[in-house]
């Protein structure tokens, strides 16, 4: 079902996409959690029309939550990653379209190897028109899936900006661009994606033991 490739940002922008300060005028924001913020991180930024991300945490109730308590799932929190991106180049139903590729939306609290809330399916969504769309993108990949989507679709409330050393994981470990071809067209109209899916996303958590240098590429 899934055709299993791997680029480097090489083959897919000419310039690296910025972590996500303040929000530029004219551009919007998405937030997604879908297991392992890395490879989802990685993912997005493959994007034309992205212009920053930022892992973290957000959908719990504990404020300035570490890796650690994330991890031991009292706090509440997803992994998740937060998308600035220019809506005159790419639409929010594209990273909508991109986020049902790039994980297992029927799977609860569960990406691969990686177990817990904190790796559970979730939509953030920033007002009701993203609320309409989320919720309709998802109906519409319904039908395409035998088991019942999990993904939930709640309003985005605070995020937590994850350690420095999660920021731009895979670009600090030398290790390429995602595991997905992407082309946007102009009409905004479907996504064509091959995707990689090897169980899960990203790495297991006991591959997420040895901080990489908090050094941002930018």
């Amino acid at each position: 079902m899934f055709t299993f490739l791997r680029r480097h940002r090489s083959q897919s922008q000419s310039a690296p996409v910025p972590t996500l300060g303040a929000p530029r005028q004219g551009m919007q924001v998405a937030t997604f959690a879908a297991g392992c913020f890395w490879e989802i991180e990685a993912c997005f930024r493959e994007i034309e029309g992205v212009r920053g991300t930022r892992a973290g945490y957000t959908g719990g109730t504990v404020r300035d939550a570490s890796y650690e308590q994330v991890c031991e799932g009292g706090t509440g929190h997803a992994e998740a990653v937060q998308v600035s991106f220019d809506p005159s180049q790419v639409s929010y139903q594209h990273l909508l379209e991109t986020f049902w590729r790039i994980h297992d939306p029927t799977t609860r609290d569960r990406q691969g190897w990686d177990f817990g809330s904190q790796y559970r399916s979730a939509i953030f969504v920033h007002d009701a028109v993203q609320m309409t769309e989320a919720l309709g993108s998802r109906d519409h990949e319904q039908e395409s899936v035998a088991k019942p989507i999990v993904t939930q679709a709640e309003a985005a409330g605070p995020f937590y900006p994850a350690e420095e050393y999660h920021q731009l994981y895979f670009e600090k470990q030398g290790r390429g661009g995602c595991a997905v071809t992407i082309e946007v067209p102009a009409s905004h109209s479907s996504a064509v994606a091959a995707v990689q899916r090897p169980g899960g996303t990203g790495p297991s958590r006991a591959d997420r033991s040895h901080p990489a240098s908090a050094t941002l590429l930018s």
